[in-house]
């Protein structure tokens, strides 16, 4: 296999796959060759091209891999709302387990060699939140809901491959925010709220859900650079290798809220809307990440303050450009 690394990103045009190549070019400059996949053909402005790709498509995944056979594949595909899975359970199970099936056959049978980084989610844990603990990678799996249980599949279904000799790394990463999420997600939902109020879109009220509960926040560029090194790093990971990528600090969304709050001049009621507050099941999911640590050699390095700030200012930016 050529030294020079050929990465393959399914789900490129998301909400993380723009983070995920500018750390490619951070660490490899002009020596990688970059191919995104997504639902629709598009230039990103990062500058790497997406080709349109349906994942749910056998066919058109084992054509996409044997076209391009990539040192390395970085499945990012997935619905990323959970709620969004909820409303479509049957899309969900498509494309967090039959897509995964069909990128792992693929590689199995296309280009061996390749090395598949899978990206699950910490929500795999579910029930297990309830001790209130930190959730390492031995923690019971028991996923609550349709996003979970479809992403906990996929990540048990990988080890069939492994077992047949693929490479595989499993990721398992926890809430992560940044520049460019939506609104589906907490935090850029209130940052969004506070924007469209100071723009004078909506009354000085903002509707919430739960504050109490506790949620284990990264910055999404930190949770890039964990995938990219274990792009790296991946010719000495054991294959079926399972990494929680996670802060490990529990941080209270009522928290997160006054952070917000404080970085406007605006003075803004705050109503809890008790529809949003069904939502939140556990009070406490926190993620234990000391092996990615030790084997990856990462860490957060971005001030969570600095993140809300990116979060709002982006929210802001998009207002001013629509």
């Amino acid at each position: 296999m050529s030294s020079l690394p050929r990465i393959l990103i399914t789900g490129a045009g998301g909400f993380v796959g723009p983070h995920v190549v500018n750390a490619l070019r951070g660490v490899y400059g002009d020596a990688v060759s970059i191919l995104g996949t997504g639902l629709q053909k598009r230039d990103d402005p990062t500058g790497y091209p997406i080709v349109e790709l349906d994942v749910t498509d056998q066919a058109a995944v084992r054509r996409a891999v044997a076209r391009y056979r990539p040192t390395h594949v970085l499945n990012l595909a997935a619905i990323a709302a959970p709620a969004a899975v909820s409303e479509s359970p049957d899309a969900g199970w498509r494309v967090h387990l039959d897509a995964t099936r069909h990128i792992a056959n693929a590689i199995l049978d296309e280009v061996p060699e390749c090395v598949l980084v899978h990206v699950g989610s910490g929500l795999v844990y579910g029930d297990s939140a309830r001790s209130g603990l930190p959730l390492d990678e031995n923690t019971v799996l028991a996923p609550v809901d349709e996003y979970g249980a479809s992403k906990a599949a996929a990540d048990l279904a990988l080890g069939v491959f492994v077992a047949k000799g693929m490479h595989c790394i499993r990721l398992r990463p926890f809430n992560h925010t940044g520049p460019g999420q939506t609104d589906a997600f907490v935090i850029p939902a209130f940052a969004m709220q506070i924007a469209q109020i100071e723009a004078g879109l909506m009354p000085p009220v903002m509707r919430v859900g739960n504050l109490e509960a506790q949620r284990d926040f990264l910055d999404v560029r930190d949770v890039a650079d964990a995938y990219v090194r274990a792009i790296q790093r991946s010719s000495v990971l054991e294959s079926g290798l399972i990494l929680n990528v996670a802060s490990g600090i529990p941080r209270k969304i009522s928290d997160v809220l006054e952070l917000l709050l404080s970085k406007t001049k605006v003075h803004i009621e705050v109503e809890i809307d008790t529809a949003r507050a069904q939502g939140s099941v556990f009070s406490i999911v926190v993620g234990n990440a000391d092996k990615a640590r030790q084997l990856l050699n990462w860490a957060p390095e971005h001030e969570f303050q600095r993140t809300v700030s990116d979060v709002l200012n982006d929210c802001r930016s998009r207002l001013a450009w629509t």
